[in-house]
């Protein structure tokens, strides 16, 4: 259950979970079997990552920490894998906490470990030191404060969603997919695509200290989140139906959303810049679906 707060705590100032919200619905142009269901509210608010910018943190007292604090599960065995790998090339000057990354037997790296979520009790993510991501540089690193392996991918000419786990370039964009049996018997991939609110954690995201997506403070954009997310949503539902997203976002901010996102105070739709990403084009026409309540 949500805790009660003091009007002094910068959750006070968050939205509520409640709200209603505006849908589309939309045929992947390179699979006819997969349908995207996708969040307009969400998508085409002005949400922007302010770490290091104003960021609150969700543990009070640790502003640096951004959501950090708590480590990162892996979604599975590759994502580990994936992440070990470019954990490997990092250097001291990449990352504040090099030495004790690599503690283990033989100089190895050290930088996971097991915890529970729900009933299981062997989820591995990453481990924490002194209290926070042992990826996190704290402030007055001279490689400068924030995920080495964020910094990593800038400094390589990669994006960061090749060398983060998965949760971490996700954040607070929640994908989740269900295989969906029709009235006629034919069968779909549904992809919802939607905001990670503070119910995505599960019963301890009421007590985060602060949760960005429903803090105007976040909502600060100079570009919609499916502009500046576009890699990160191409990664999720794949090129053409991201194409055919952008089109329709971009579309829907033209017309004019009935839907606004309640903590999308400070920039506008008409304000925003809208992306010249054209459409491939789909099976079937786009329809939206509701502006309901979840």
């Amino acid at each position: 259950m949500p805790r009660k707060q003091s009007l002094d705590e910068p959750r006070s100032r968050e939205v509520g979970l409640d709200f209603s919200r505006e849908w589309v619905d939309f045929v992947d142009p390179a699979d006819p079997e997969h349908v995207v269901r996708a969040d307009f509210t969400w998508l085409c608010s002005s949400w922007t990552c302010i770490f290091g910018r104003g960021c609150h943190g969700v543990v009070a007292g640790r502003p640096d920490d951004g959501c950090c604090t708590h480590g990162a599960f892996f979604s599975d065995k590759a994502d580990e894998k994936r992440v070990r790998r470019f954990a490997e090339q990092l250097t001291p000057a990449d990352w504040q906490f090099h030495a004790a990354g690599h503690g283990g037997r033989g100089g190895r790296l050290h930088v996971t470990e097991k915890d529970a979520v729900g009933d299981d009790e062997n989820r591995r993510r990453t481990r924490r030191h002194e209290d926070a991501c042992i990826y996190l540089n704290r402030p007055g690193f001279p490689g400068g404060q924030g995920c080495a392996l964020h910094a990593f991918a800038l400094r390589t000419g990669r994006h960061p969603l090749e060398t983060k786990p998965e949760v971490c370039w996700q954040l607070p964009v929640r994908r989740e997919q269900d295989w969906v049996e029709r009235p006629d018997g034919t069968k779909i991939l549904r992809s919802t695509v939607s905001e990670f609110d503070r119910r995505g954690w599960g019963e301890g995201g009421h007590d985060l200290h602060w949760w960005c997506t429903s803090s105007p403070e976040a909502h600060v954009g100079r570009e919609p989140l499916y502009v500046s997310y576009a890699p990160e949503l191409t990664e999720l539902i794949g090129a053409p139906a991201y194409g055919e997203l952008a089109r329709l976002c971009a579309a829907r901010l033209v017309q004019g959303l009935v839907a606004v996102h309640p903590a999308d105070s400070a920039v506008s739709p008409a304000d925003r810049e809208v992306s010249s990403t054209e459409s491939v084009g789909s099976a079937e026409p786009a329809r939206v679906v509701d502006s309901s309540s979840p």
